[in-house]
């Protein structure tokens, strides 16, 4: 029987360039989706897998995942924080500097900006079965025009890694991984480094086979970018359906708003009329304004900012 995993590293040191401007207002694994931060729902799931242990790496704006997550004691786990200073160390370099916190020879790894349910029992068990040093999580890749691959063999081994375009097959990597402590403890400390296109690359030239690939039919959501993060908030939002959801606190009860997002210490006066807007930390939206398509930001001044929602899915 498989042992579970119990130690995770939950990588949310990025600074979220793509989902810019709501990355100005809180770090990307802050963001709320369909009502809940992205952190709170990654360690809420890695928790209700058995992983008790966990460490969240930080740069961009840390407070804002901090406060969110605290010591993770409400979501059944215990959370601390790898601070990663004055530069982000990359999906490499950062588990190298985490190591001490975690404390483990297997652990997980855990993107903080992505979303899925991929099954961690069943992951563990194929790493274990493996022998190799690192398991990817993977699905097939049904959009290689949006989406990077991983090429594997006939035996789960993989081969390497192709850009997105790549009309070689490949399958999707959906941001879960098991990986081996000694596959970092080797790398200079503080130095950024990243994994696929350094580190695994070099590792699969020197050890072929080390690195596996677990393939399922897991969920994936992506918050890559402003649309997509719209589109990921409806449809987990439609998967896990809970009834309708009372108005937050500051909505005035003649306001009417569709098809839009609304994070926290908002104010929306009588009659204003939003459709598909993003409402981020305090803003306060007055009586009878009208927003189409519009990111909603409290500004220096505490004015009210407005900014064209594009689709800026590339």
């Amino acid at each position: 029987m498989s042992r579970t995993i119990r130690h995770a590293l939950v990588l949310a040191a990025g600074l979220g360039m793509r989902l810019r401007p709501l990355t100005t207002v809180r770090a990307k694994p802050a963001i709320p989706v369909a009502g809940d931060p992205i952190a709170r729902r990654i360690v809420r799931w890695l928790a209700g897998g058995g992983v008790a242990e966990l460490v969240v790496n930080l740069h961009h704006l840390p407070e804002t995942i901090a406060r969110v997550l605290g010591d993770g004691s409400d979501l059944g786990a215990r959370v601390r924080y790898s601070w990663e200073q004055p530069v982000v160390l990359g999906s490499a370099g950062g588990p190298r500097l985490a190591l001490p916190m975690l404390e483990a020879d297997t652990f997980l790894i855990v993107n903080g900006d992505t979303l899925t349910n991929v099954d961690l029992g069943q992951l563990t068990a194929a790493h274990e079965a493996s022998g190799g040093s690192v398991t990817l999580a993977l699905t097939p890749n049904r959009d290689p025009a949006r989406y990077g691959g991983v090429r594997l063999d006939g035996q789960s081994r993989v081969l390497g890694f192709v850009g997105r375009g790549s009309a070689a097959e490949s399958f999707h990597f959906i941001g879960v991984q098991a990986a081996s402590a000694d596959v970092f403890r080797s790398l200079p400390e503080r130095l950024a480094l990243d994994s696929i296109g350094e580190v695994y690359d070099r590792l699969i030239a020197a050890r072929p086979g080390s690195i596996r690939g677990f393939v399922s039919d897991a969920a994936f959501w992506d918050i890559g970018t402003v649309a997509d993060y719209i589109t990921t908030s409806q449809s987990v939002q439609a998967f896990e359906p809970e009834g309708p959801r009372p108005a937050p606190p500051g909505i005035d009860a003649a306001a009417h708003i569709t098809r839009s997002i609304v994070w926290d210490d908002v104010e929306v006066g009588a009659n204003a009329d939003l459709d598909t807007c993003i409402l981020t930390d305090g803003v306060r939206v007055p009586a009878g304004a009208v927003y189409r398509r519009t990111i909603l930001m409290r500004g220096a001044s505490g004015t009210l900012e407005a900014v064209p929602l594009v689709d800026d899915r590339g």
